[in-house]
C-alpha cells in the first residue's frame, strides 16, 4: 500500500473526472469504490469515494460538494518522454473541457491542475550552462504549453 496517496475532492462527480483520467494513461485503472453509508453526507448507496491507479501511483477521488477549490499551487506533474506525450495529454485535457494556464499547467474541467512536463526540458531549463538556462527559463514563461524545441532553440542562443 502506498503511504502518501493524493486525495482529490470533487463536486459530485468523481466517478466521471476518474472515468477520464484513466482513459488517458496505459494501464490505469479504477480499483476500488466506497458507497456513502446513512449517516454519510451523501445518498445512501451513491458513491462516497473513488479509488484510482494512474502510472502505478494510487489516488483517491471523493464526492463532496463545492466547497473545495482547486489551483496550481497544488498539482499533478507529468512527466511526459516526449513532445508527442506532451501533445497528447495537453490536448486531451484541454478538449475534455480544461483550461490553459502557463508554465505547462492546464486545468481540467473540475478545476484539478495538471503541469504537462517534457522530463528533457530538465535538461535546459536546469541545464549547467547559467546563461543559457536562464534564456530557456524565460522562453517557458512566455509558454502555455511546453514546447520543448522552443526551449532547445533558447538554450543554445536560436
Amino acid at each position: 500500500m502506498q503511504k502518501i496517496v493524493t486525495n482529490i475532492w470533487y463536486d459530485g462527480d468523481a466517478e466521471e473526472a476518474v472515468a477520464f483520467y484513466v482513459s488517458l494513461f496505459p494501464g490505469a485503472k479504477v480499483t476500488g469504490t466506497i458507497p456513502f453509508v446513512e449517516d454519510a453526507h451523501g445518498t445512501p448507496g451513491k458513491v462516497m469515494v473513488v479509488n484510482f491507479e494512474l502510472a502505478g501511483q494510487s489516488f483517491t477521488a471523493i464526492n463532496g460538494d463545492d466547497s473545495a477549490k482547486h489551483d496550481h499551487a497544488m498539482s499533478l506533474l507529468v512527466n511526459c518522454d516526449d513532445q508527442a506525450e506532451v501533445d497528447r495529454l495537453w490536448d486531451a485535457v484541454l478538449a475534455g473541457g480544461g483550461r490553459e494556464i502557463e508554465c505547462g499547467w492546464v486545468a481540467d474541467k473540475w478545476g484539478v491542475n495538471w503541469q504537462i512536463w517534457p522530463s528533457a526540458a530538465d535538461d535546459y531549463v536546469g541545464g549547467p550552462d547559467k546563461e543559457a538556462a536562464m534564456r530557456a527559463t524565460e522562453a517557458m514563461y512566455k509558454m502555455k504549453k511546453i514546447d520543448l524545441q522552443g526551449l532547445k532553440d533558447a538554450y543554445e542562443g536560436r
